[in-house]
């Protein structure tokens, strides 16, 4: 995935969730939900950005429980590449932003 392309809510969101180690789907979810709570990730936009992320080599799947329920999954070298490169163009926004005076709302 190329530096310059902005990733999706969703992607930046599975990212960050494995970010700290592997996790199955529903950890991956809560977590999502976790973070930006008025942007809920449903089990179909989670597993369809799991399997293109899959397919683009951001994150691999690890296995599964001896049940074969809940597939784990972790990033890769190229998904932590690109959460640092996401992670730099929020840094450049925020940047500018302040220096134009906005500033995030306080909440109450």
């Amino acid at each position: 995935m190329p530096e310059s392309t902005p990733l999706s809510p969703a992607v930046f969101s599975i990212l960050l969730a494995l970010a700290d180690g592997e996790k199955h789907g529903y950890a991956i979810m809560k977590e999502s939900a976790a973070q930006s709570p008025p942007n809920k990730m449903g089990p179909g936009t989670l597993y369809g950005s799991l399997d293109r992320m899959v397919a683009g080599k951001l994150v691999e799947e690890t296995g599964t429980t001896d049940d074969q329920r809940r597939r784990y999954y972790r990033i890769t070298r190229s998904g932590s590449e690109a959460l640092a490169a996401e992670a730099n163009r929020l840094k450049s926004a925020l940047t500018a932003l302040h220096r134009k005076g906005v500033r995030p709302e306080a909440t109450v």
